[in-house]
């Protein structure tokens, strides 16, 4: 075991633990949209999990990091919050605002991670990027709004692991998007119907549709 300290909090951890998730489970919040837990390879694509370590030169993202004794880690720092931030606005830069009619409304990560950093879900320092993609309704059990997927990339890493490997990225820079085989209609596609994806989607991209 070791003995770390987050916050100027002395806690023990395994050595080789994931600092993110050991973070988590003792009580501090360290904002994250595409950590999987036990995941060997994380994505680190938010950029939101940023942390100052002790000895490095410049924030680090936690999810990429494993627990040495010794470990000093500072998670709220002025050089930590001017990144993590900017990395929010950015995200929220193009994703679509309609909190008030989202299924997920008061359960969305964004909403979490805005409370916690005091931030604004509307953000002001970066163009507002608008996307005007066609919802998929196509599946008898899921509705997909690429309006408001933030790219996380956990939908498609539970459907090739757990469900029929349906879901993937697609284009690339400002046009990247979850999309099926040829950007097929969820219905029409290989879905198994699983619904992981539906269950780890962090905003209120992938939803079920209501019970009838």
């Amino acid at each position: 075991m070791s003995i770390i300290k987050i916050n100027r909090n002395e806690i023990t951890a395994r050595e080789g633990a994931n600092l993110l998730w050991t973070a988590l489970d003792n009580g501090f919040f360290i904002p994250n949209l595409c950590a999987i837990r036990n995941v060997k390879r994380p994505a680190a694509s938010c950029r939101l999990c940023y942390v100052e370590i002790e000895g490095e030169k410049a924030p680090v993202s936690a999810c990429v990091q494993s627990i040495r004794d010794g470990m000093t880690v500072q998670l709220d720092t002025p050089g930590v919050a001017r990144l993590r931030n900017t990395a929010f606005e950015l995200l929220m830069s193009h994703h679509r605002l309609e909190c008030h009619i989202c299924p997920k409304h008061k359960q969305c990560a964004l909403q979490d991670i805005a409370s916690h950093i005091k931030a604004k879900l509307k953000p002001h320092r970066v163009r507002k990027i608008v996307r005007d993609l066609p919802v998929d309704s196509s599946h008898p059990r899921i509705r997909y709004d690429p309006n408001k997927c933030v790219l996380c990339g956990r939908c498609v890493y539970v459907c090739q692991e757990q469900g029929s490997g349906t879901l993937d990225f697609s284009f690339r820079s400002i046009d990247t998007l979850v999309s099926t085989f040829a950007g097929m209609p969820l219905g029409e596609a290989d879905c198994n119907s699983c619904l992981a994806c539906v269950a780890v989607c962090p905003v209120g991209s992938l939803t079920l549709k209501p019970s009838v």
